[in-house]
């Protein structure tokens, strides 16, 4: 049986978008509540009931997130210059990919309405 598995994360940190005009809201600093959410797909193994178990997920993704990017500003981090949801999305799967079988799909949430999906290359 195929599962795809969701584990959300948060962060908060500050980013501005460099590249939008001057009078863009956006191109002045500031700060959001980020949510992250990283999906896992694959069969479930049949001995023990799951794909997955979520701390193993949790074991790579937190220190990640808590190390680099909670509490920083993002366009510091090389990377992420221009620190939008969608290059931050490609920036965590680049990083998360190799420890992660199975990695099926990033999603940033940056606000409660607002959010990107990147499902690899």
């Amino acid at each position: 049986m195929r599962v795809e598995l969701a584990h959300e994360y948060t962060f908060e940190a500050a980013h501005r978008l460099p590249m939008v005009p001057c009078d863009h809201k956006c191109h002045r600093m500031h700060g959001h509540s980020f949510r992250v959410e990283v999906c896992v797909a694959g069969e479930v193994e049949e001995r023990m009931g799951w794909l997955v178990d979520f701390g193993d997920i949790s074991s790579v993704v937190e220190p990640l997130l808590l190390g680099e990017l909670d509490h920083r500003t993002l366009n510091d981090i090389p990377g992420l210059e221009n620190a939008t949801s969608e290059l931050l999305c490609i920036w965590l799967w680049r990083r998360l990919k190799p420890s992660i079988a199975g990695l099926s799909a990033i999603t940033v949430h940056e606000t409660c309405t607002a959010r990107c999906t990147y499902r690899g290359e």
